[in-house]
C-alpha cells in the first residue's frame, strides 16, 4: 500500500501563486504516471496535470501556461506549481499515482482563490 500526502494548499488572492507537494511512501519511479486532479462540490474529479516516468507532461487546457508539474524521484515527491491563480481554480487538489496494476490517491488539499 502506498501513502500519498499532499500539502501546500491554502487561501490566495487571484493572480497569486501556490506550490503543492505530494510525498509518496515509496519510490514514485514505480508508477507510470503521477498526476494532479481537482474536484469541486457536485462536480466530477478532473485531471489537471500529469508527468510520466520519462518526464513527459500534459495539462488540462484551462491551466496550460499557468501550472507546472514536476517530479523529484530522489525525494519521492511530485510538485504542482500554480501561478496566476484564478477563482475558478478553487478546488480540492488530489495527487494520484498510477501504474498498470495500481492506482493510489492522496487525501487532498484545499486551494481557495479569492477574487
Amino acid at each position: 500500500q502506498v501513502q500519498l500526502v499532499e500539502s501546500g494548499g491554502g487561501l490566495v488572492q487571484a493572480g497569486g501563486s501556490l506550490r503543492l507537494s505530494c510525498g509518496a511512501s515509496q519510490s514514485i519511479s514505480n508508477f507510470r504516471a503521477m498526476s494532479w486532479y481537482r474536484q469541486t462540490p457536485g462536480e466530477k474529479r478532473e485531471l489537471v496535470a500529469t508527468i510520466t516516468t520519462v518526464g513527459s507532461t500534459d495539462y488540462a487546457a484551462g491551466v496550460k501556461g499557468r501550472f507546472t508539474i514536476a517530479r523529484d524521484n530522489a525525494k519521492n515527491t511530485v510538485y504542482l506549481q500554480m501561478n496566476n491563480l484564478k477563482a475558478e481554480d478553487t478546488a480540492v487538489y488530489y495527487c494520484n499515482a498510477w501504474s498498470q496494476f495500481d492506482d493510489y490517491w492522496g487525501q487532498g488539499t484545499q486551494v481557495t482563490v479569492s477574487s
